[in-house]
């Protein structure tokens, strides 16, 4: 049996994903009509004797403020294959969104569903630390994260736009 995850923050230790949960509702209660972004992503950094791996969970209140938490996972060996540690990093990601249930997006997409003519709105996001450019060595594993954060129903994002995982996650690799 796997052992559950455990979020953090600056100031919440060892949350349960239900805590992660209810401190996103409330924030997204305190402004019903505001535009939200619900954005995961994940980022690793290869250390001498482990790999770690720190997944992001944001919620943004579009030019109103954020709350953010994170879970850290280590590998006790060096991951240097690069495809190898990209496709844990979006199997991560994949395991934190697998987290919001349809009955919970729907917990969501409730606060703002009755404002949405007002401007209201809710996106659901997978942050993927990878880019296209032509000297982006990640780039060649584009479409196959893409499809996978596709397959889950939340739109996928990329460098220069998944800053979950290119910036937020990556502070806490170090």
């Amino acid at each position: 049996m796997k052992r559950p995850f455990h979020f953090q923050n600056l100031t919440h230790k060892k949350m349960s994903f239900d805590q992660v949960f209810s401190h996103i509702l409330t924030f997204m209660k305190k402004d019903p009509l505001g535009n939200y972004r619900l954005m995961l992503g994940t980022d690793s950094q290869v250390h001498p004797n482990h790999t770690i791996f720190i997944t992001g969970i944001v919620i943004q209140r579009v030019g109103k403020g954020a709350w953010a938490c994170f879970r850290k996972e280590l590998v006790q060996r060096q991951m240097s294959t690069l495809h190898e540690r990209i496709s844990h990093e979006t199997s991560l990601t994949e395991q934190v969104a697998a987290l919001f249930t349809e009955q919970r997006k729907n917990e969501l997409i409730d606060v703002v569903l009755p404002h949405i003519y007002k401007g209201a709105t809710f996106t659901m996001e997978g942050h993927i630390d990878i880019g296209c450019g032509d000297k982006n060595r990640t780039r060649v594993y584009v479409n196959e994260m893409m499809a996978r954060i596709e397959s889950l129903g939340i739109e996928p994002k990329i460098k220069p736009d998944s800053i979950v995982a290119s910036s937020y996650a990556n502070r806490y690799t170090k």
